[in-house]
């Protein structure tokens, strides 16, 4: 099996049959794999297991009462613990496999491990696309899985960024390459029969409300926490955030979109545009690999220009703030 050390007990292993079957032993093993998704790279551990879920919490420095998204291979093993109303069933079948996740009321007798839904009722499912999902399948069993990284910190879109995050915690981490989504997935919650968005992610509210022909609520912010993404402070860089800015200021890194630049542009110790062509998709893609490198200079603050909040920006914006939020206790996000 091709291998890559990198820190200390940590491997990256190319994505194939060999870490296929590499990632299965370990899970089965109740340990725990890092594994790419569309979205953002994933600490995974079967779901039914409470030793193995237990080690993520541990690896990530995570809060147990932040639960777990479960990865499932589609409908049918979701069913299995979780129940569907009809019109969570719809926007499953509109976007499984993809990066939508739904928070769903708990079936007696499931087999999900208390330390995914953090004791609550409900239970937040995805179905992942590519390597995960091929993962889940050869187990036959779902993962609980968030994002490869210490909590709090930058989520990981490459096996290097994993391993550089995690280092020994992560003793084995798939490469599948950067992740084409780039930010983690949109969390919805069917109730009364209106969808509430918990989180934006990987799926755009309207593409949501299309194929549910009604419009999305949007969670209170000082809402209690049922999924992943809740919390005020994620995805922090060491620098300071400094959102919306409309010029840069002596030091400071800048985090760009679009063609022209605020004042003081070339003074800024480093510049990264997220898309020269205004593009959401793409800067999604790109913006937590970019907000990592922009840490690395070492500069004391990024400062980041404005970025639509229509389509894919209402998820990066929703990242940018909760980054720049004043920093309390860790948290991590899910896949």
């Amino acid at each position: 099996m091709d291998m890559k050390t990198t820190a200390p007990g940590s491997r990256i292993v190319p994505a194939g049959d060999a870490a296929l079957a590499a990632a299965k032993d370990a899970l089965g093993a109740a340990e725990i794999v890092a594994i790419p998704t569309e979205t953002v790279y994933g600490l995974a551990a079967d779901a039914t297991n409470g030793e193995a879920v237990a080690r993520i919490f541990a690896a990530k420095r995570r809060p147990s009462f932040n639960p777990l998204i479960c990865h499932v291979t589609g409908i049918d093993m979701a069913e299995s613990f979780a129940a569907f109303d009809p019109l969570s069933r719809r926007l499953a079948e509109a976007f499984w496999p993809g990066a939508l996740t739904l928070v769903l009321p708990l079936k007696p007798g499931h087999a999900i491990h208390p330390l995914v839904t953090a004791g609550l009722d409900t239970v937040a499912v995805r179905a992942p696309k590519g390597f995960g999902a091929e993962l889940i399948a050869t187990l036959g069993r779902p993962l609980a899985a968030p994002s490869a990284n210490r909590s709090g910190k930058i989520s990981a879109t490459t096996a290097r960024a994993v391993a550089d995050s995690l280092g020994e915690a992560a003793p084995l981490v798939i490469d599948g390459g950067p992740t084409p989504v780039g930010v983690e997935s949109t969390i919805v919650k069917v109730e009364d029969g209106a969808i509430f968005l918990l989180r934006p992610g990987g799926v755009a509210a309207e593409a949501i409300e299309a194929a549910a022909g009604m419009p999305l609520r949007r969670a209170e912010a000082n809402a209690a926490i049922q999924a992943p993404g809740m919390l005020a402070s994620h995805y922090a860089p060491a620098a300071r955030m400094r959102l919306n800015a409309g010029h840069v200021a002596p030091g400071e890194a800048l985090l760009a979109f679009g063609l022209e630049r605020i004042a003081g542009a070339e003074t800024a110790k480093a510049v990264l545009v997220l898309s020269e062509a205004g593009d959401l998709v793409e800067a999604a893609a790109k913006l937590f690999d970019y907000m990592g490198r922009l840490d690395a200079t070492g500069a004391e603050c990024i400062a980041v220009e404005q970025i639509p909040a229509t389509g894919l920006g209402e998820a990066i914006n929703d990242r940018l703030a909760r980054a720049a939020a004043p920093r309390t206790i860790g948290t991590g996000e899910d896949a």
